[in-house]
Order: structure tokens, then sequence, then C-alpha cells
């Protein structure tokens, strides 16, 4: 694949991790949604690279980047890479689980971390309290588990439009990209294999030591949950802030990527 030739790796202690480095200048690491792969900023890249230098990661066990075979922790996962190109510190921008990645990361490492940007979730203790989302996430589960990639991917689509609109309101290319890379993922995967990936423990106390630049990013037409664990962030932290697009839902980088990349190069302006 034409991705795959574009990409680095780090030899971790666990398989190999890929990701894309491009551009020059004060560092940014794009860190992307669940099930999906770098090629989630592909609008973005070019964009940021033009005046800074752009990490976009795979995590593991997503992408081109190796399965896990042992516990781990998102944040040891991206520490690692950025002490291995002795880079950093960053600004960390996270897309829904890589909100979770970056958000981690900024709490365990803070020496490598220069700002934060999230969008759609918030730390690695998801919260959900919608009837709607939890119905939404038990689906997926079970959709998983039964080994039903192509209900799976369905179902992953409406989560991609949001609660507020169809799939068939979501542009047909982004729907495109998303399914293809998230079933890339999937194939990597069976429904038996072990949940190796650890999340932290009292991460939503522990923000208010999070002493960088804080932007959230919100698609106003995403799940309330989702809206609400980004702003969480934002409101909690000393320095933080929000800002929605509107008429977006989960993937408002994909969806409007001018707007987006706008306030991201914005952000990187006034740090």
């Amino acid at each position: 694949m034409t991705a795959a030739l574009e990409l680095s790796y780090f030899a971790s202690a666990d398989g190999d991790l890929a990701y894309r480095d491009t551009g020059a200048g004060d560092l940014v690491v794009l860190v992307h949604s669940g099930y999906a792969d770098h090629r989630v900023f592909d609008d973005q890249i070019p964009a940021l690279a033009a005046r800074h230098r752009v990490i976009a990661v795979d995590v593991r066990g997503h992408g081109f980047s190796a399965n896990a075979s042992r516990p781990f922790r998102w944040a040891d996962d991206l520490a690692g890479l950025l002490r291995h190109l002795d880079a950093g510190p960053a600004t960390l921008v996270g897309l829904c689980m890589g909100s979770a990645v970056v958000t981690d990361t900024a709490l365990e490492y803070p020496e490598l971390v220069r700002a934060l940007v999230v969008s759609g979730a918030g730390t690695s203790e998801f919260e959900f309290t919608e009837p709607a989302t939890l119905e939404h996430v038990s689906e997926a589960a079970r959709l998983l588990g039964a080994g039903d990639i192509e209900g799976w991917l369905d179902h992953f689509a409406k989560g991609v439009a949001g609660p507020h609109r169809t799939v068939d309101e979501v542009a047909p290319d982004v729907v495109r990209r998303l399914r293809d890379m998230s079933a890339h993922t999937l194939a990597k995967h069976t429904p038996d294999e072990t949940q190796w990936q650890v999340p932290l423990t009292d991460t939503w106390s522990r923000l208010p030591k999070i002493d960088v630049p804080v932007l959230a990013i919100h698609g106003a037409l995403d799940a309330p949950d989702s809206i609400a664990m980004a702003e969480r962030v934002a409101r909690t932290v000393p320095d933080g802030r929000s800002v929605t697009l509107q008429d977006v839902g989960h993937y408002p980088n994909m969806e409007k990527p001018q707007e987006f990349n706008g306030l991201l190069l914005d952000f990187l302006r006034d740090l």
C-alpha cells in the first residue's frame, strides 16, 4: 500500500510501531481515532508540515503498527517513540481515542508535552452516560464478538454521522476512507484475542496538573458524551478553551478540514 511506503518504524520492546514523519520546525504529533490509523489526518499533514515537523502515529494494534502481545499503556508507547526520535516537547493532537492517548501522555510525561488538542474524547477512562451512546457501544461490541465485520462497519458509519444525522448526510468519501482504515485494522485482530491495553487510573482528578495550553475542538453534531469528555478536559485544566464546528460530527478534521486546520494553525501560532 502507498501509505506503508511513507512510514518509518520504531522498534519498541513489543514489535514495530509505525509513524509518518514529515516537515520541519516545532513538533506536532497527530494521534488517530480508534480502529483508524494515521491517514485520518491526511488533510492536516500537508497544511501543518509547511511550518512544523509532523509525526502521525499508528497506535499499537492499529494500521501498520504491531499488535500487542503483553500489557501496555498508550502513554508509554508515545513517550517511547518521542524519546527514540529525541523529539519534544511536542504539541499533541488527538482525535477520539487519540485524545485519550495524548491526555494520558500529558499526565504521565509532562516534560514531553508543549500543548494539547483534543476532539471527541478525554482521557483513557472513557465516560459514557447517554442511553444512545451506551446502546451504540454495546451493539458495536456485540457485532465484533460475533465476527460480523460488515455489520460492524455499517454500525461504525452511524457513529461517524452522529446521533443527529443519517450516514447518507455525510460526504461519501469521508465514510469510505474511515471504513477502509477500520477494515484494515480489524483484519489484524480476532474476536477472542486478549485486550492488552491498560488504562490509567484517576485521570480526571489529575487533569488540573496539566499546565500547558489545551484546545478542545467539537463537532456540533457529535454524540453528547464525546463532546462532554473533551469539554471537561478543556474546562478542568488551568489553560483550556473549546471551539465548536457547526454541521459536522465525530470527525470535524475530515468533514471540514480547512476550518479544522485553521484552528490548529492559529493555536500553534499563539504558543
